[in-house]
């Protein structure tokens, strides 16, 4: 079948695509590479991807291509479903023949009540998808195929039995030639990377069980299957004769650090082809790992710090012990190690008192950068199942954004209001960066680098006017 894999139009920067962990509207414009799309599509022969946000692809020309198709992909998410179901709508409404399928976290969990939700939708692919959509892209009878939730012609609804997880990762194509294909890649941002870069996965699930984490829980797994390195290098070779723009390759694997021998055996033959890299880890790599990668091309981690408070770091079984994570931040430091910090206010156990504990531990650590989120309960985690149970989570706040596509508060406390919560964030930030010693720093790197200084000057327009338009959705 001719094949569409589609993120579809959305909020206006809204950054909810497949390779994007917190689908939301961010505080400066970044887009992650829909990887989890191109992934299948890279299966599908003669398919095509439309990632239309970063593109600011419309409606109106995603259905025009789409008339070409006998099979659309759509990619979707708990904030953007209701977005989705209308561009499916319009799809099929310009092409009745048309048969549709949803991928992603919400409609794994939840594949019976996703399609009750929307009639359009012939089909889900649950869980790991790529090989069921192959399955559907290549005729099987939809009875047929593993992972698969379906409508027959009469409307009723079968779930046919799972897929066993993929063990055998060398055996999936590489997503880079699916990237030169169809995207821009120059249309990709993240503030805290080079420009252009390029983001692959080296495996996927992670050993970690943090309540409140999307992909492991719902479509990873908690058991780290990993890439060959061979392979991992075969495609960044591929990836640098075929993207001699990039100045950066991230690895998006949930934690690149949690098989610490493979990590240094890649870093040690990127380090022979002299790229330069990032990937997510863990606050807890020791000293002698991080001097490896470091000498072999590692320029940042992206860190998930969460909380500065013990307790709360126990709550959501993050793992990780406070001091830990300040000798990591020290080594980090000592070895010219880049960190983007990433912390989440209103987690179980928050306080007024917590919030104050977690920025000065910010402050101690001091990330060269940080983003700072709201605690999401997306269905299908952990700590959606316990906020249910203790009355932390209402209706009212469910969606998770707002109609700007933005983060709100959906959590709120006995002693912690969502406001308290949703007003958290923006003092995190100004008392963050609006320290002598942090403006000193960004400017000196402005100074330094004029494409920099042009890069920062635009990214604090897009936050202050964030900050405004954050203030206006709350107080209406």
């Amino acid at each position: 079948m001719r094949t569409l894999f589609l993120q579809a139009p959305s909020f206006d920067g809204f950054d909810g695509g497949a390779g994007s962990r917190y689908q939301a509207r961010r505080e400066i414009a970044s887009y992650w590479y829909p990887t989890w799309l191109a992934q299948p599509a890279a299966l599908v022969e003669n398919s095509k991807l439309i990632d239309a946000p970063p593109h600011k692809t419309s409606l109106a020309e995603v259905v025009a291509q789409a008339k070409d198709f006998d099979l659309v992909i759509v990619h979707t998410s708990v904030p953007s479903f209701a977005s989705d179901v209308k561009c499916i709508q319009a799809l099929k409404a310009a092409n009745p023949n048309l048969k549709v399928g949803l991928i992603g976290a919400k409609v794994a969990v939840d594949a019976a009540g996703s399609l009750k939700d929307a009639p359009c939708v012939d089909f889900v692919a649950r869980n790991e998808f790529d090989f069921t959509v192959k399955d559907v892209a290549d005729g099987k009878d939809w009875k047929d195929i593993l992972g698969l939730s379906w409508r027959d012609a009469d409307g009723n609804i079968h779930h046919n039995p799972e897929r066993p997880i993929l063990e055998d990762m060398d055996s999936l194509p590489f997503v880079s030639p699916v990237y030169k294909r169809d995207l821009k890649i120059e249309n990709y941002f993240i503030g805290y990377l080079r420009h252009p870069y390029i983001s692959i996965y080296t495996g996927r699930g992670c050993k970690s069980r943090c309540t409140f984490c999307l992909w492991p829980q719902t479509v990873g797994g908690h058991r780290y299957r990993t890439r060959s390195v061979a392979h991992v290098i075969e495609e960044i070779k591929w990836c640098k004769e075929n993207f001699p723009q990039v100045q950066e390759f991230f690895f998006d694997d949930d934690t690149f650090t949690d098989d610490l021998p493979r990590a240094e055996a890649i870093a040690k033959e990127l380090g022979k082809l002299g790229v330069v890299w990032s990937c997510n880890a863990k606050a807890n790599v020791p000293r002698a790992s991080l001097e490896v990668m470091r000498a072999n091309g590692l320029r940042l981690l992206l860190v998930g710090y969460e909380s500065g408070n013990q307790q709360i770091l126990h709550n959501i079984k993050k793992g990780m012990r406070v001091e830990v994570a300040k000798q990591f931040a020290k080594d980090c430091r000592e070895l010219g190690i880049a960190i983007h910090g990433t912390f989440i206010m209103g987690l179980p156990g928050e306080t007024r008192e917590t919030i104050k504990e977690t920025i000065a531990f910010a402050k101690e650590v001091n990330p060269h950068t940080l983003q700072v989120s709201l605690a999401a309960p997306y269905p299908g985690t952990f700590l959606y199942d316990q906020a249910l149970e203790n009355g932390w989570l209402d209706s009212a706040n469910a969606e998770l954004v707002d109609e700007n596509g933005v983060q709100i508060a959906p959590l709120h406390y006995p002693d912690l209001s969502h406001k308290e919560i949703f007003d958290a964030v923006e003092t995190f930030y100004r008392q963050f960066y609006f320290r002598p010693s942090k403006i000193a720093s960004i400017v000196n790197e402005m100074v330094r680098d004029r494409a920099m200084m042009k890069r920062r000057l635009r990214e604090g327009v897009e936050f202050f006017q964030f900050l405004r338009e954050r203030k206006q959705a709350v107080h209406g």
